[in-house]
């Protein structure tokens, strides 16, 4: 069904503000491709926060013009789809992998950052990992040396668990049958304790004390 102005209109109005906004655009060829693909491919771009959209060119020309992107209308040639994200390589990152196990995909040109990118370009930037990527690499480092701490501490727990003497009673004949001598020890007089008075050494004269007179 052919469009309207008001349609036309209302299209470019779309995809000029998303350009607006965008730090990236990647443009790629989707001859031959099921619409049931397409879909999941809609699905996954909506997942990463990209704009995805199958344009007339003329239309995106028109939506370009006045921005960054405005370089990349020589390259609107064919049917294109086009995938815009604010995210710096989103846009990359979804289409390239589309591309890996769909052929009939063909991306075609991009632009980041007002620099247009050949093919070998967006799959350049396809590759740099994304800011949850990087913010996961970075908490991993953070972390790895508590978790090394955690590993080794709990290590040192289980195997002081595991060779601890278990502790055993003692049985109650042997309380019953304790020698007679522990008994009598326990019960001895605080004074049989004391040492006895030395003995006079051999030899020596005993002083009497005098006597009264």
């Amino acid at each position: 069904m052919p469009l309207n102005v008001e349609d036309k209109k209302a299209i470019v109005a779309d995809v000029g503000a998303q350009l607006a906004g965008a730090q990236t655009v990647v443009l790629a060829e989707y001859r031959g491709i099921p619409v049931e693909e397409l879909t999941k491919l809609r699905a996954s771009a909506r997942s990463q926060g990209v704009y995805l959209r199958v344009l007339k060119n003329t239309l995106a020309r028109r939506a370009a013009q006045g921005t960054q992107f405005e370089p990349l209308a020589d390259s609107m040639v064919g049917p294109l789809i086009y995938g815009i994200s604010a995210d710096p390589i989103a846009s990359a990152k979804v289409l390239q992998g589309f591309a890996k196990t769909q052929d009939k995909l063909v991306i075609t040109a991009g632009l980041y950052n007002g620099k247009l990118l050949d093919v070998a370009g967006v799959k350049a930037l396809a590759t740099i990992p994304s800011r949850d990527e990087l913010l996961s690499q970075l908490l991993g480092v953070m972390l790895a040396p508590v978790s090394a701490m955690a590993r080794v501490l709990g290590a040192v727990a289980a195997q002081k668990a595991a060779g601890a003497p278990a502790p055993v009673e003692a049985p109650v004949a042997e309380v019953v049958a304790a020698p007679a001598e522990a008994v009598a020890e326990a019960a001895a007089p605080e004074a049989s304790a004391e040492p006895a008075a030395a003995a006079p050494e051999a030899g020596t004269e005993t002083k009497e004390p005098p006597a009264a007179e």
